[in-house]
């Protein structure tokens, strides 16, 4: 159904879209041209929902329901040509587009450029346009989201492979996956290569992924890189690949994985730790396992770190290695910011390449701690009690107490001044023993506790014997001096009662007991 009204010229025959949408300022139906959009909106605007409960109707529907639709003002000709006399027509298919548009935020200039810029929309069913709107909406991106995403994005409104990707989303996958994410994949992915999103998401359920993780995988990785542009053939070579590692309990621990490439990224950066460790399969496998994000460093990421172990530290490609399998977060650490000047405090204590390998073996986390946040208040507290600076001592101190808080630190040594030991006491212990400070402070007051009440013994026999913190309460402590003290008394040597193995303790309790 057309609409024609007069124009008051017609300098060409020729028609556009633009001419479409801006109707003359002229009486149309009876409605002056100066009645605004909202006055049709009050009347009753065409909304989406509107429109699709009543598009059935529409072959029915009276030229003077027209009066409800939001046209807006302009003082632009409308034109239909028949080729010899222009007639100035507005159809009922382009108002009803122009409302469909304004209901997700596309107003008059978007919508004219839309439709100039992408003529198959003029071709298409309103009722379609429509549907597809819906459909997308259904994924959860509403409105001025929406609208935005069809203005950078048309082809969403054509491409026929947008109906089978949004069932598949809301159906099978229960629309689990966040708007978010699927506003980027439309923002970054041309429609046609949704075509293998289901295959590949069915092939990770095939492979072993759970179908409560998927969820938690689909919105962990980039949806384009990891399951559109990637072939069936090249997932599943991933995946087989990934095996190795753990297969799906690490693509569920890692999801992001999914997004490298095979060939160009992913086995390159395996060979090269394989290489590493000596063509150790099972050690390089496990360093993967226990930080997956070590895959995600590039080939001269990781070569740039182990060159720098090498020439700065003096290490081997072995020692390195080790240090890597027992701690892969080593890559994740700046080789400026604190590799660097943590290794060259290391130096300054007087370690040499040999000490600085035994120092990160036993507190590799010593370098990626923050220095202003846990390193420096450390340090303070050592130099308080009594360690000097640049000092093997002080080095040896900063490796004990590297895993423990700053909180823990300070508990521990307020406890051993409240038991009645001095800082200096407290620095002879530590010189021995530095294990001393990395003790939880719960456990060392219950420890001190039972050595002074229930065992009977001074406070500072631990300057003589500070292992004596680190032996398990029950299991030793308590138990070891019970059945000696049925044999000996109380008078009894507590480093000899703890450092005798297993063994020598039983055999030497069946010797004294007078029952055997």
């Amino acid at each position: 159904m057309a609409i024609n009204f007069l124009s008051p010229s017609s300098p060409s025959s020729s028609c556009s879209i633009s001419r479409v949408l801006n109707p003359p300022a002229i009486i149309l139906l009876g409605i002056p041209a100066t009645a605004s959009a909202a006055t049709f909106h009050h009347r009753g605007c065409l909304s989406i929902e509107i429109f699709s409960k009543a598009r059935n109707n529409d072959r029915n529907q009276k030229l003077g329901g027209l009066a409800s639709l939001p046209l807006q003002q302009s003082n632009r000709t409308l034109f239909q040509c028949n080729g010899v006399s222009p007639i100035n027509t507005v159809t009922l298919k382009d108002v009803k587009l122009f409302s469909l548009f304004q209901e997700i935020g596309i107003h008059e200039r978007g919508t004219k450029l839309l439709l100039e810029n992408n003529p198959d929309l003029t071709f298409r069913p309103v009722n379609t346009i429509c549907d597809r709107i819906q459909s997308l909406e259904k994924l959860g991106i509403h409105c001025h989201k929406l609208g935005r995403l069809i203005l950078k994005h048309p082809d969403l409104l054509t491409a026929k492979e947008i109906d089978s990707f949004v069932h598949f989303v809301t159906v099978d996958l229960e629309s689990k996956i966040e708007p978010l994410k699927l506003e980027h994949l439309f923002n970054t992915t041309d429609p046609r290569f949704f075509v293998g999103f289901e295959g590949n998401v069915k092939l990770l359920l095939h492979h072993g992924v759970p179908q409560e993780k998927l969820a938690h995988v689909l919105n962990n990785v980039n949806l384009a890189k990891a399951l559109c542009l990637k072939s069936a053939e090249e997932l599943e070579r991933t995946i087989i690949f990934l095996n190795r590692f753990g297969g799906v309990d690490f693509i569920i621990r890692r999801p992001v994985i999914l997004n490298y490439d095979l060939d160009g990224q992913l086995i390159p950066r395996f060979t090269y730790l394989y290489e590493l460790s000596e063509k150790d399969e099972d050690a390089t496998a496990t360093v993967f396992r226990k930080v997956p994000g070590v895959l995600t460093y590039t080939v001269d990421h990781l070569k740039d770190h182990v060159e720098f172990l090498r020439s700065f530290a003096g290490l081997t490609n072995q020692e390195i290695f080790r240090i890597v399998l027992l701690y892969p977060n080593v890559f994740s650490a700046s080789r400026k910011r604190k590799l660097r000047p943590r290794l060259d405090f290391l130096k300054q204590c007087g370690l040499n390449s040999r000490d600085i390998f035994k120092f990160l073996i036993k507190a590799p986390l010593f370098l990626t701690l923050s220095f202003d946040k846990n390193l420096a208040y450390k340090l303070v507290f050592l130099v308080k009690i009594g360690y000097k600076n640049r000092t093997k001592d002080l080095a040896r101190a900063m490796g004990a107490i590297t895993r423990i808080s700053c909180k823990n630190f300070q508990q521990v040594i307020g406890l051993y001044l409240n038991y009645g030991l001095t800082c200096n006491d407290i620095l002879i212990m530590s010189k021995k023993h530095p294990q001393v400070l990395q003790y939880n402070h719960e456990s060392l007051e219950e420890k001190m506790d039972y050595l002074i009440e229930d065992m009977g013994r001074e406070v500072r026999e631990l300057l003589g014997f500070p292992a004596f913190l680190g032996y398990k309460l029950d299991t030793r402590i308590k138990f070891r001096y019970e059945e000696r003290k049925k044999v000996s008394g109380e008078g009894m040597s507590i480093s000899k009662l703890l450092c005798v193995s297993a063994e020598k303790f039983r055999s030497k309790k069946k010797k004294k007991s007078p029952l055997l």
